[in-house]
């Protein structure tokens, strides 16, 4: 019988050496997750435990579990999902957005999720069916912002209306809710969330000007910049 392939450097079996691996990116993922979500918090777009936080590492979703305060969550509350939804990893139950998170992981290519409570943008969820074109940096979200309409939340139905205001975009928001946007990674999750916060602050701010209606971009004007920012920053 042919002997197992061994790893040139400790002698482990391939197998072996691959597991171990595997569960080196699920702590440093994990690890990630958590202090993605420690910054939800610190940064105001979230209160106590009102937002979620996910990342996908292969066909394993870890997720931030449901009422535990970030501040709180150690390397061994690891909670974490297979893409049906099952639980794989940890005790602690999984946020009730879970059918949110899901959703985008298997219609997209997403590999991160941030959903948040964001006043400024909340607000606005309340007032419009589309972010007014008031900043160029819709671009960098795919574009116009929709506002999916309201759903009980963790429900199939709030997923199913998250998925259709996404089309195309990388962002959205939930009427009468808050925000969700997913990236390749939890920073560029993270980081168009806070854009698509700022730019519904900018939107607030100026409407709130009486007898002043702000000046908003064409959507030509908006995929010219869209085109510019596809080459910002370093190469």
């Amino acid at each position: 019988m042919a002997e197992q392939r061994r790893d040139a450097g400790d002698g482990r079996d391939a197998g072996e050496t691959g597991a171990l691996r595997a569960g080196e990116a699920l702590e440093r993922a994990w690890s990630e997750l958590v202090a993605t979500a420690r910054r939800t918090v610190c940064d105001g777009l979230v209160v106590g435990t009102s937002g979620n936080v996910s990342v996908r590492v292969g066909d394993t979703v870890l997720v931030t579990p449901t009422g535990v305060p970030y501040d709180r969550l150690r390397p061994e509350d690891v909670c974490g999902v297979s893409l049906d939804g099952r639980q794989v990893l940890g005790s602690l139950v999984p946020t009730s957005e879970l059918p949110m998170h899901l959703a985008v992981y298997r219609s997209t290519d997403a590999r991160a999720v941030v959903h948040t409570h964001a006043v400024h943008a909340t607000a606005v969820s309340t007032l419009v069916t589309e972010l007014p074109l008031v900043h160029y940096m819709s671009a960098a979200l795919g574009g116009p912002v929709r506002v999916a309409p309201y759903a009980t939340y963790g429900t199939e139905k709030l997923a199913e209306n998250m998925l259709r205001a996404l089309r195309d975009r990388t962002a959205c928001l939930l009427q009468n809710h808050g925000t969700l946007a997913h990236g390749a990674t939890l920073d560029q999750a993270y980081d168009r969330t806070a854009q698509l916060e700022w730019m519904c602050r900018v939107w607030l701010t100026a409407s709130s000007v009486p007898g002043l209606t702000p000046t908003l971009l064409t959507g030509d004007q908006v995929a010219q910049a869209g085109e510019r920012l596809k080459g910002y920053g370093q190469p």
